[in-house]
């Protein structure tokens, strides 16, 4: 692998909806302008596999405060 993508789900995007619901948040070790805001799944999976690049979700923190949910 040449670098890593990290991208995470959007936090509004509702089950169902009909818009793409990732976000890229960082990329490392690659040469790569990202011009839109949202992305599929597939879309970040094909920029991936054509960058030869890692697909890594990000995940979530803690809500409010630093205390883990669960």
């Amino acid at each position: 692998m040449s670098g890593k993508i990290f991208y995470r789900e959007r936090l509004r995007a509702k089950e169902g909806e009909r818009k793409p619901s990732y976000r890229v948040v960082a990329v490392s070790d690659l040469n790569l302008k990202v011009y839109a805001e949202h992305f599929r799944k597939s879309e970040l999976e094909h920029m991936a596999e054509e960058l030869d690049a890692e697909l890594i979700q990000l995940r979530r923190g803690a809500k409010h405060g630093g205390e883990e949910e669960g």
